[in-house]
């Protein structure tokens, strides 16, 4: 009995199974569009021809696709030019076939449910060949994959499919290129501030890097005291509180303004950010808030700087020794449940590396880091500004403004960066060389420390679209805030 169900259950399994699709729905569609072009548009932004499962079908709709960009007429007479004449479909030639297309069209109503089910099979022979890769690689894992490595290249395929609805990365046209610059450009011109990227709400700073830009790797660095965590959660929360989400054509989510900032907080709790934070927007002291030695109306501050806080869209991890892989892992996570535009890690030098090799050598660690996180930006098409600490040789120079080559274990960080950012405060390092009061030295250092009181300095050391400089802030150090410098000509009058 058991042996005549086991060859019963071999004769029905089917030896191959042919991928999803439906040609029908194809013809229908381009039927459609052939008739009516209006209806390549009700598609055009979701559906491309490598969607389509028959050959001559991609072809035709690519064709159809670049004469209605142009502003030409796509029909079976004018299209029959640009299609292999002396191709065959059955028993028919191709311009037969066109204008039979066109005789069996459906009407223009119908083609979004077409396009849809077609992207949707185009999606799901995606998932067969991801998993058939996977189970491949699995049986015959090569010596240097491990099961980690291969966990996380399957989850980038997945996420790069449920992003993009393919898997593939592969060429671009250089046309598809424009249009995205163009798109881009258009979007800055219609963003608050005319700014390409995200604002990070100090406006200095802004005009000089034109925002945050996607797939940028933004090192900002500084000696300890600088204020560098100040400035990036100052940032954080800009972008955070800007946050306006604009619905797209196919039912998500994208930031209008501002957008959802991933914090990986590596040096300190999400607590203690979180207290910085409330200190900074609500201008009581982060020390009084620890101690609890608050008056009244510090109290109502923080209560109501509490009640905005809790709706921005500001996510906090903090791991301490994450490694690049788990970060990676996390931020695809974040963005496909939440949606994700900026990430912040505080800082590179407190990450670890994934492989066995970098392991063994510092400075290659780094560099596997550095490298890891530019892929990132790219694969997620988001700015990440990673801050990074300074060697102590800024110490031993007269200038302590920072350099390039201050960056610890600098090489792939500097050359891994699309921007290099320094913080500079002149004010930190006369503090602590006040000399004796009453001397001539101490008048000409009071003279200084009165220019240096409450400002910093940014200093933009390497861009790679734009230009380099300094930016000057304010900085006020009791709530560890940055903010914009007065402009020279929004003063009140002075008499002199």
């Amino acid at each position: 009995m058991a042996e005549a169900a086991r060859k019963l259950s071999v004769a029905e399994t089917p030896l191959y199974r042919e991928a999803p699709n439906n040609i029908e729905a194809e013809q229908a569609l381009l039927g459609a569009i052939l008739v009516n072009n209006d209806a390549f548009y009700r598609v055009s932004d979701f559906l491309k021809s490598a969607h389509f499962y028959e050959p001559l079908h991609r072809k035709i709709f690519e064709v159809a696709g670049e004469l209605i960009r142009m502003g030409k007429m796509a029909n079976p007479v004018t299209m029959k030019t640009f299609l292999p004449a002396d191709e065959k479909v059955g028993d028919m030639t191709v311009a037969h076939y066109l204008a039979r297309l066109a005789a069996e069209a459906v009407t223009v109503i119908n083609a979004a449910d077409y396009g849809r089910a077609i992207y949707d099979l185009a999606t799901r022979r995606a998932l067969i060949t991801v998993g058939e890769d996977m189970v491949n690689i699995a049986y015959d894992a090569p010596v240097d994959m491990s099961p980690q490595s291969q966990i996380e290249d399957a989850e980038r395929r997945l996420f790069e499919l449920a992003e993009t609805g393919r898997y593939d990365g592969g060429f671009e046209s250089f046309s598809d290129a424009i249009k995205t610059a163009i798109d881009m450009a258009s979007a800055a011109y219609m963003r608050d501030g005319h700014l390409s990227g995200i604002a990070t709400g100090l406006r200095d700073l802004d005009s000089r890097m034109g925002g945050l830009q996607p797939s940028d790797l933004i090192v900002l660095a500084g000696r300890p005291g600088m204020g560098k965590t100040s400035l990036v959660t100052n940032i954080a929360f800009n972008v955070a509180h800007a946050y306006e989400p604009a619905q797209q054509a196919d039912g998500s989510f994208k930031a209008a303004n501002g957008g959802v900032v991933g914090f990986f907080s590596l040096e300190m709790s999400s607590e203690q950010l979180a207290t910085r934070i409330i200190s900074e927007q609500a201008e009581v002291p982060s020390s009084k808030i620890r101690r609890g030695d608050l008056t009244e109306t510090d109290f109502e501050k923080l209560v109501g700087c509490t009640q905005m806080l809790q709706k921005i869209p500001l996510f906090i991890d903090s791991t301490g020794g994450i490694s690049i892989a788990q970060l990676a892992a996390r931020a695809r996570r974040l963005k496909r449940q939440r949606g994700l535009d900026v990430i912040v890690i505080d800082y590179i030098q407190l990450m670890t590396g994934s492989s066995k090799r970098a392991s063994e050598n510092r400075v290659q660690e780094i560099t596997e880091i550095t490298t890891g996180l530019k892929a990132l930006a790219k694969e997620l098409a988001v700015p990440i500004i990673a801050l990074s600490q300074l060697s102590r040789q800024v110490e031993s120079r007269e200038d302590k403004r920072p350099q390039l080559s201050d960056l610890r274990e600098s090489g792939s960080i500097e050359q891994d960066a699309d921007v290099v950012i320094f913080v500079y405060r002149e004010e930190y390092y006369l503090k602590n060389k006040e000399p004796k009061p009453g001397t001539d030295e101490y008048i000409k250092w009071e003279g200084a420390m009165n220019d240096a009181r409450g400002k910093a300095e940014v200093i933009v050391a390497k861009q790679r679209h734009g230009p380099t400089g300094t930016v000057s802030l304010a900085f006020t150090g009791e709530y560890t805030r940055f903010s914009d410098l007065a402009e020279e000509h929004h003063l009140p009058e002075r008499y002199e």
